[in-house]
């Protein structure tokens, strides 16, 4: 009988063993966590598609920044939902919009948190299209000075990294310009750079409320069969200054993630979008998976495919599996 030389086994045997050799580590420093910003006060409305999340009035947001200290998480991303919708997104870089505020107030409440937000023009336009609406199909070039507009008022509330999401050409370079020639030369963009049309945004659109009153998103937002287009969305937001690039969705995109981190050098930052989510959670609440050991092998497989930042409504629930 031959002996065996090579046991891949043998390093398996234990936790501890386990442990020492893992090539890919999860960490709550990873994670950055959404947030629904709403008018009122006292206000957590709990999202149906989304179980554990709610809109949030300004007054709960410091508890959230607490908490999320406490768990080690660095970052939120924040959406906002209007108090009243128009064809301008006028609330979108109104100084005292939602998002402006909440801006204030977190960083009020915890100044070494990384407030992120989230520029479109999505949930602030009364048709729900992330740009200005002109002959039924969204301008993009009307579009961008608004996307610049709303970035500018967001690095003036103490944002400390702006998103753009919209998925209009040259979104990020119009941002730069402005940012640049306003004084905030050092907030960095992280770009949603190759963002795809994708079925699984559902339960955002309940969440944000903002799904379009007519038509769809196919028009600008990625072909979900298209990487080599994606390659070519990504690098053309590097030319135009992104210092993070993001592929979203995350989990049914790893090739995307993959093929982003061979080619790129920049950080890369994947979204793991709310229907991802749901499907756990709702899997989860029928008894038919186990809803930590799920989690964090979904987090770490989108830290395996290239992310160095994964924005995911699991981050609370992950941070404290990891601490375990």
């Amino acid at each position: 009988m031959n002996e065996l030389r090579t046991r891949l086994r043998r390093l398996r045997r234990t936790e501890a063993l386990r442990r020492l050799v893992r090539e890919t580590r999860l960490s709550p420093e990873d994670f950055v966590y959404p947030l629904f910003v709403v008018h009122g006060s006292g206000v957590r409305n709990a999202i149906p598609s989304m179980p554990g999340q709610a809109q949030l009035s300004i007054d709960q947001l410091p508890a959230e920044a607490r908490e999320l200290r406490a768990l080690g998480i660095p970052a939120v991303l924040l959406f906002g939902i209007p108090a009243s919708k128009d064809e301008q997104a006028s609330e979108a870089y109104a100084p005292d919009g939602i998002v402006q505020q909440a801006v204030r107030a977190l960083k009020q409440a915890d100044p070494a948190l990384l407030v992120i937000t989230d520029v479109c023009l999505c949930e602030y336009t009364s048709h729900g299209h992330c740009g200005i609406v002109r002959d039924g199909d969204v301008d993009n070039d009307a579009t961008l000075p608004l996307l610049a507009r709303t970035a500018l008022s967001h690095a003036q509330a103490g944002a400390g990294m702006v998103a753009p999401s919209a998925m209009m050409d040259g979104q990020v370079a119009a941002i730069r310009q402005a940012l640049d020639e306003n004084g905030f030369a050092q907030t960095p963009i992280m770009a949603y750079a190759a963002k795809y049309a994708s079925a699984f945004y559902g339960p955002f659109r309940e969440a944000a409320e903002s799904a379009p009153q007519f038509g769809d998103r196919r028009g600008y937002q990625m072909d979900p069969a298209n990487v080599r287009e994606a390659l070519r969305e990504i690098e053309a937001d590097i030319a135009e200054g992104a210092d993070i690039v993001m592929v979203k969705p995350a989990l049914a995109y790893l090739d995307v993630l993959a093929r982003a981190r061979q080619r790129f050098d920049l950080p890369l930052a994947a979204y793991n979008v709310s229907g991802e989510y749901a499907m756990i959670k709702a899997a989860a609440a029928n008894g038919w998976l186990d809803e930590k050991r799920v989690v964090l092998e979904v987090l770490t497989a989108i830290k395996r495919a290239g992310a160095d930042i994964v924005i995911t409504y699991h981050a609370k629930d992950a941070a404290r599996w990891l601490k375990e």
